[in-house]
């Protein structure tokens, strides 16, 4: 999902850009008030996690690789605003230390995986848990259209910059993600689950409880 230094053009770094920085305010003063300090152990670990899942990168196309990307996971253990601020801390050490993704692509890094797929998983979850009975079924569905989503996204980004025409960056980027978010939804359930068994109560987003069958 990394979009790559040289592949957006001005207006789309300096858009991305503003609206990441929009989105963060926002999610900083919903923080200042809103955050248990008992959790932060919780964020690193979870920081931690996400940021070695996210440096197993495929290539896709017009430079773009596929990984998984965390943003749901976060935001149901911590909450939309921490992860956003988890997510953008590990995608600037990336830029930064590892070269993956790149400084003038920064804003559109962050705002693709720490505040779009952040904010549409966490749109997501709500509605589907008023639709559905299952609650690993909408993890899981959260998880999974939240990837998706999210690299429409940057390919829309990819084709507003004139580096591939979207016929072409479109399908590539979603077609790669149907799979990533399949594995991402998996991955999801799995650990926010195991999460609920070891420290139930202490999830912000979930309102359900993980039973030895399942969860109810």
């Amino acid at each position: 999902m990394h979009i790559p230094d040289g592949f957006l053009d001005l207006k789309t770094c300096i858009g991305t850009y503003l609206g990441t920085a929009g989105a963060l305010k926002f999610s900083l003063d919903k923080l200042k008030n809103n955050f248990a300090e008992e959790k932060i152990p919780l964020l690193g670990l979870l920081g931690a996690f996400i940021f070695a899942a996210q440096m197993i990168n495929l290539p896709i196309a017009a430079g773009t690789s596929g990984h998984l990307l965390g943003g749901v996971l976060a935001m149901l253990v911590v909450g939309p605003w921490a992860a956003t601020i988890v997510i953008t801390a590990i995608l600037v050490i990336q830029a930064i230390f590892f070269m993956d993704g790149g400084i003038t692509v920064l804003g559109a890094n962050i705002f693709n995986m720490a505040v779009v797929q952040v904010f549409a998983g966490y749109g997501l979850y709500i509605v589907l848990q008023r639709i559905t009975k299952s609650a690993k079924m909408s993890v899981f569905l959260a998880a999974f259209l939240a990837t998706v989503i999210s690299a429409g996204v940057a390919a829309l980004e990819l084709a507003i910059s004139g580096t591939i025409a979207l016929d072409l960056v479109l399908p590539a980027m979603i077609g790669w993600h149907l799979l990533v978010g399949l594995i991402e939804g998996v991955i999801t359930v799995l650990i926010v689950s195991y999460l609920e068994r070891v420290i139930p109560n202490r999830l912000e987003l979930l309102n359900y409880r993980v039973g030895d069958c399942g969860v109810h």
